[in-house]
């Protein structure tokens, strides 16, 4: 890329930091709309940042206060509620963050807060069933029908092109047709998995089996979350599990603090390389989806992923007690939105759920409707 350029790819770099959806579409289009109009002036440079990269009006003032600190050397903008609501998002593919953790402890699975604490997590092997759930994951994940075609013998559609090869072949003889059918190919597996304090004493476990489905499935994504979003695919693609896990820990800085699970659902809404992942795709959520304060941004980025998802299910440990119920007002306000709202407590029930994901079955609302 030439050097002139290196600038503009940095702005929209900048604010895809900062949480603004920019397509790889947009920024080629921002270059080349700066490369129409001259560029004559700063402010030609502007208008094609507005026209092509497209910020919302809601955040049109941020989108500003970004463009001046970076092309005029203004001081950093100060945005209200930076500092406490915006998430971060950490892509495997990149770089880590030098940061210092804060010193301070939580008990895990009792409390459920909003406050980043950044730590480190340390894996131990141990024995478990999940050697048997790597085997059997690839053929029993939900299909669909690819574009791409088979030849078969029966149940097909006529193949043209090799049937007139055929006949040209014989001189003109009818021979039996040739059939094709399209593929049917593995769905996705998308795995978001809740890091948080109140999730503590199930994130070891939600790890292994988050290994053993990349292990297993030919396109698996997985993704941590708590007060902040990191992608740890290529982590778990090391087929030594502990070397896995050591890796993924280290990508981790968010472990066993508070959970942010609407904003951080919506800033992976918000990539579009990551919300591709969950198009048409099988979407487990592992977490206690205990959401402090206002719910209305967990059910909006719901909505969103169920949209987009072939099946998506929540996984709750809490449904692991028969006394389980979803009382709470963000579990009220998602339950309609979700096919699935299973428990989590335990990997055996989660192996088995996930096995069982091609198989239909009634949505969680109404399961939960009769429980109650």
């Amino acid at each position: 890329m030439p050097r002139a350029a290196a600038p503009f790819l940095g702005f929209a770099r900048l604010l895809r930091r900062h949480a603004f959806a920019i397509a790889p579409e947009q920024v080629a289009g921002f270059m080349r709309a700066v490369t129409l109009l001259g560029p004559r002036s700063m402010n030609d440079i502007r208008e094609a940042a507005l026209a092509t990269l497209a910020p919302s009006p809601d955040r049109r003032g941020e989108f500003e206060a970004h463009f001046r600190s970076y092309f005029y050397g203004d001081d950093k903008p100060s945005i209200e509620g930076e500092e406490d609501d915006e998430t971060r998002i950490k892509d495997d593919r990149g770089t880590r963050e030098d940061e210092s953790p804060i010193a301070r402890q939580e008990k895990g699975g009792e409390l459920s807060s909003a406050l980043e604490q950044l730590s480190s997590r340390d894996f131990r092997q141990d024995a478990d069933g999940l050697v048997l759930f790597r085997r059997k994951l690839a053929s029993a994940l939900p299909t669909r029908r690819s574009f791409r075609t088979m030849r078969t013998r029966s149940r097909g559609t006529l193949d043209l092109r090799r049937s007139l090869s055929e006949i040209v072949s014989a001189d003109g003889d009818i021979p039996s047709p040739l059939l094709r059918r399209r593929q049917a190919v593995p769905r996705k597996l998308l795995l978001l998995i809740d890091v948080s304090g109140s999730m503590k004493l199930h994130t070891a476990d939600y790890l292994k089996l988050a290994h053993a489905a990349v292990q297993g499935a030919d396109r698996a994504e997985v993704f941590t979350f708590g007060t902040r979003l990191t992608r740890i695919t290529s982590a778990l693609r090391i087929r030594d599990r502990d070397q896995a896990l050591a890796r993924a820990a280290a990508l981790v800085d968010d472990w066993d603090g508070g959970t942010r699970m609407g904003p951080t659902l919506l800033a992976f809404l918000s990539v579009p390389r990551f919300s591709a992942f969950a198009r048409g795709a099988a979407v487990v959520i592992l977490s206690d989806a205990l959401e402090r304060g206002d719910h209305a941004d967990l059910e909006t980025a719901i909505r969103r992923l169920g949209a987009r998802a072939f099946r998506l299910s929540l996984a709750t440990p809490l449904a692991g007690d028969p006394r389980f119920r979803p009382a709470t007002a963000a579990l009220r306000a998602i339950l309609p939105l979700l096919d699935d709202l299973v428990d989590g407590s335990s990997v055996k029930n989660l192996t088995d759920f996930i096995l069982s994901l091609a198989r239909p079955a009634p949505a969680a609302d109404a399961i939960w409707k009769r429980v109650s």
